[in-house]
């Protein structure tokens, strides 16, 4: 599909909280080899600049995109030869990459202090004053997405971040986090062969006000040809995924060449088709496809121009049925992140250590237990967290908690 005129790509709101984008955003981690080989500065700059030119103003990173921050450094750079302004900048904290003797390994960490510290180190990166989204890329399962907020909340009140985002979240995950401080949109694997989120993070995100950003929307390259009509660059993370490899790739090709022939019928090819069908899934569904050529951003822009019907959207979700897709859609590494596995820790798991006094315990765990109580879901005061017992500090804690939080205490007390 080759038009000469150049396509208006419509702005949208991204969740409720004023936060606009371009309805098709930049992933721009394949810019620092992420699934390929790395592009230089220059080089990656000249791809994101052609992109501002054409409407695209939604620029999505991560602090762990190319070695040492290359990525961060790489759009700060091109922020300075684009009006600040006019541009969504969206970055990431909470993966940790290390290699053993095992390979590529995973860590993910979302404590208070670590949350600060990333935030900082990519502020100094991108070289910005602000960031205007800032996301949880994986869900650390060991600290309660409370305390995590309770930072974030933080950053926004000191202006170093706008808009709070998670990536890859559960919906206990989504819905928590929501409780302490607005969440305006949530970034999810979502494409023709990865659907599952429309079975629950979907609907919990339209009844919250919540937007949906869709990482992958052409399937890590694969409905662009990638393993097909091309081979993969070597040395790609994509040559041992999953859906990628042996007789999965084999089977999964079958899906690509259906979609292709859908693809004749609109007079488009089968990434524009791809991302059409995203574009059609909703306003409150950003799509933010990468690249490395200018000729493939250009093509992407043009899915915009696809229409189609609700008949034709049903079509392309029937020709590509999820049940036929071969091979998980993590590698070993990261599937353990994935959001259906990795809940945040339950806050009653959370033991009072003898060092920390109840002037120290987030209001956010305090609102919880208090309510749990109120609700006698808990028989006493005596027990603020699961199995943990604080005698001889219950009344102190009360006196304390009624002192700082009294609108947690109307005249009525809590049942002994």
């Amino acid at each position: 599909m080759e038009h000469n005129t150049q396509i208006q790509i419509p702005r949208v709101k991204l969740g409720t909280q004023g936060l606009e984008v371009s309805k098709l955003g930049f992933g721009c981690g394949g810019l620092s080899g992420f699934l390929n080989d790395p592009l230089s500065h220059e080089a990656g700059c000249a791809i994101l600049k052609e992109a501002f030119s054409k409407g695209i103003t939604f620029f999505d990173t991560a602090n762990v995109y190319g070695h040492e921050g290359h990525n961060e450094i790489m759009v700060g750079k091109v922020l300075k030869q684009l009006p600040r302004e006019q541009v969504q900048l969206a970055t990431k904290f909470g993966c940790i990459f290390s290699e053993d003797l095992d390979g590529l390994q995973c860590q993910v960490k979302g404590t208070p202090q670590y949350v600060r510290q990333c935030c900082e180190e990519s502020l100094k990166r991108l070289d910005v004053d602000y960031i205007d989204l800032y996301y949880q890329h994986r869900t650390d399962t060991s600290v309660p997405i409370e305390e995590t907020m309770g930072e974030l909340k933080k950053l926004v009140e000191e202006g170093k971040i706008k808009y709070i985002g998670l990536s890859e979240a559960s919906v206990d995950t989504i819905k928590r986090a929501h409780a302490v401080h607005p969440i305006t949109c949530v970034q999810m694997e979502y494409s023709l062969w990865t659907r599952e989120i429309e079975e629950d993070v979907i609907p919990l995100c339209r009844e919250l006000g919540i937007g949906i950003v869709a990482y992958s929307p052409l399937g890590h390259g694969f409905f662009g040809g990638k393993a097909i009509t091309e081979s993969l660059p070597e040395g790609s993370l994509m040559g041992s995924h999953p859906r990628f490899s042996g007789e999965n790739l084999e089977k999964n090709k079958a899906l690509y060449t259906r979609l292709a022939n859908l693809a004749a019928k609109h007079g488009c090819t089968p990434p524009q088709l791809a991302l059409a069908w995203l574009l059609h899934q909703g306003d409150d569904v950003v799509p933010i496809p990468g690249t490395t050529k200018i000729k493939n951003l250009n093509a992407n822009i043009q899915s915009v121009a696809v229409k189609l019907t609700p008949e034709d959207v049903k079509e392309i979700t029937d020709v590509i049925p999820v049940s036929e897709v071969c091979g998980e859609r993590e590698d070993e590494v990261m599937s353990k992140y994935e959001y259906r596995l990795a809940n945040t820790l339950p806050l009653e798991s959370v033991a009072l250590k003898d060092s920390l006094s109840y002037e120290d315990v987030p209001v956010e765990i305090l609102d919880r237990q208090v309510r749990r109580l109120r609700n006698k879901e808990v028989a006493s005061v005596k027990v603020l967290w699961r199995s943990q017992s604080v005698e001889g500090a219950t009344w102190e804690a009360e006196a304390a908690m009624k002192s700082k939080y009294p609108h947690l205490f109307p005249s009525d007390s809590i049942p002994a």
